[in-house]
């Protein structure tokens, strides 16, 4: 994929809200068009003073509305040569949360999606979000075992879901769910669609005995929806959105966003920006079903009144060629991608310098990496740092001044931050101490899903224990030089060494396992599996990368494989010293 990890593609093959009342939008006669019919929007009224209060008390699926209400006939997506405005969007959001209701879905429901960056994911989080139900975010590069743990850890039995991934849902054949399918088929170009057909074809030949209680097409079920439906009321602190993470403790977690939180930070994202609404537009490559790119992107597009241009895996030429053509203003990114342009754009210069402000996140950004794509493009490129427990985003590089390098900047608006002793986080430490960050704010999530516990380790009296070492320097910014646990990040997602080490273990041959990361320019880190093998085994490093391509996602799959003759440095307890 043009130098870029496969973790990166979803494929591995406003005016700030406040002191405007809310208005009526226009009605429209329903009419067909490329991602389903029209409808006329409910009134939202919203009317607050900036600050705190401009976003308390509206649930996510408000933000959407808002800008349809101040922004109608404003193009809020592109996709290929399909584009609509905000007025259409909205009305298909309500639409669709019709036809979540009619399909059974109830308020606290959770709602799976297992789609590439589309505009029927659009669509269907802001209609989940209007029906009360909750977003189960499932990633394409998961394996069917990860799937399956997630949809029964939170009892998910509605999905939204590509039909070329189907699969991946199909690991028991006693399942009793409800699957809309949705399908990149008459959006790809024409010589592409063949190609789609045929591994379509394959795909449902391999799961004819596997079926859920009920699969049908996305846009038949919406266009049969009767109009007249009731929405209800929807509680701001309630949950919203549900993603896996590795987080900040060692085994995978299932982290709850309230609308709250969500709409809390696309507004601190608004505020960072000096209210620049109506004026954007913004590339949405970074994948939805991590958070940094739903908040960005999904709800910070629409919180910034931004025209967003979709596409649904990074390619490098492509994505260029997207910046060159539809010129954005802003870019989410994380580092490997921003590394993979300079390298193309050093072989052949294109002029893009219609970006404004590139902000990466998600693993360190290398100066070299931030300079040469700013010379490249004119932009401020700019880091920022987030956790998914913090919705992600907590601070950013500051966008009207000079960019500084190897800091992840100020803290967003109403996010409080303090460096405590990693061993006595009683002891707040002067700036310039390394110590364990800690970050309070709206952001901060609800807790981990059903998981009081592990919830109780990390929120300790309303504080967000990071895991992350940190410095605050006197100018205010913040830089992060390590980590208290060993988490590794690769191409913005996190991998837990121990989630890796215990799958390497089940595969023949292989006695022992210790994985670590190793720093890459392009990736932040790779993973880096260090094998002790039973003895008589032979050294087949083919045989380790089949078996982990098998069962484990794109992201945790070792990059790099080292026999160990000797037995692991283990301590007195038995655990590995990965150190």
């Amino acid at each position: 994929m043009d130098g870029i990890p496969s973790s990166l593609g979803v494929y591995a093959m406003v005016s700030p809200i406040g002191n405007q009342g809310g208005f009526a939008l226009d009605s429209h006669a329903s009419q067909r068009h490329p991602y389903g019919p029209r409808r006329p929007s409910d009134r939202l009224s919203i009317s607050a003073p900036r600050g705190l209060e401009s976003y308390r008390g509206i649930p996510a699926y408000g933000v959407l509305q808002h800008a349809a209400e101040q922004l109608p006939d404003h193009t809020a997506l592109i996709h290929g040569g399909w584009s609509c405005n905000y007025d259409q969007l909205n009305a298909d959001a309500i639409q669709f949360a019709a036809t979540l209701a009619g399909l059974g879905v109830r308020p606290g429901d959770r709602v799976g999606i297992l789609l590439p960056n589309v505009p029927e994911y659009v669509v269907a989080m802001n209609g989940i979000w209007r029906a009360g139900a909750v977003a189960v975010a499932l990633s394409p590069l998961m394996v069917e075992d990860e799937i399956q743990s997630l949809l029964d850890h939170t009892d998910c039995r509605f999905l939204i879901c590509l039909d070329l991934l189907q699969p991946l849902l199909t690991k028991h054949d006693d399942t009793d769910r409800v699957t809309l399918l949705v399908s990149l088929r008459d959006k790809l170009p024409t010589h592409q669609r063949f190609g789609y057909w045929l591994k379509l074809g394959v795909q449902r030949l391999r799961t004819a005995n596997k079926r859920s209680d009920y699969v049908g097409d996305f846009w038949t079920e919406f266009s049969r929806t009767e109009p007249d439906w009731q929405a209800p009321n929807v509680d701001p602190n309630s949950p919203a959105f549900i993603l896996a993470t590795g987080g900040t403790t060692a085994a995978p977690k299932a982290v709850t966003l309230s609308h709250e939180n969500l709409v809390a930070n696309a507004w601190q994202q608004l505020v960072w920006t000096q209210h620049s609404f109506g004026n954007e537009r913004m590339l949405g490559v970074l994948p939805f079903f991590h958070s940094y790119g739903m908040s960005a992107t999904l709800i910070g597009s629409a919180m910034l009144g931004a025209t967003t241009i979709l596409h649904h895996r990074f390619n490098t030429k492509q994505v260029i060629g997207l910046i060159e053509q539809h010129q954005p203003t802003v870019m989410h990114a994380v580092p490997a991608m921003l590394a993979a342009m300079n390298a193309q754009l050093d072989q052949k210069p294109i002029e893009i310098d219609s970006l404004k402000w590139v902000i990466s996140g998600g693993a360190p950004l290398d100066e070299s990496i931030a300079k040469r794509f700013a010379d490249h493009s004119g932009a401020q490129v700019v880091e920022g740092y987030g956790l998914s427990e913090a919705s992600p985003v907590t601070h950013v590089g500051h966008l009207f001044r000079e960019p500084r390098y190897g800091v992840i900047g100020l803290p967003l608006p109403e996010t409080v931050c303090r460096i405590v002793d990693p061993e006595d986080p009683s002891i707040i430490l002067p700036d310039g101490e390394v110590g364990e960050l800690l970050v309070r704010g709206p952001q901060v999530m609800l807790g981990y899903w059903n998981a009081p516990t592990a919830t109780a380790e990390v929120i300790r009296d309303g504080w967000l224990h990071t895991g992350d070492l940190a410095v605050k320097h006197p100018d205010g910014n913040y830089g992060i030089v390590g980590r208290k646990k060993d988490l590794i990040i690769t191409s913005g997602f996190n991998v837990n060494p121990r989630d890796v080490e215990e799958v390497l273990r089940l595969c023949d041959g292989i006695l022992d396992a210790a994985v670590v990361g190793d720093a890459d320019e392009d990736r932040g880190e790779i993973v880096h599996a260090h094998l002790v093998l039973e003895p008589g085994v032979r050294w087949d490093e083919d045989q380790w990368v089949r078996f982990c391509r098998k069962h484990l996602a794109a992201h945790k799959r070792p990059r790099r494989f080292t026999h160990c003759t000797t037995e692991l440095p283990k301590n007195f307890l038995g655990k590995v010293l990965r150190r």
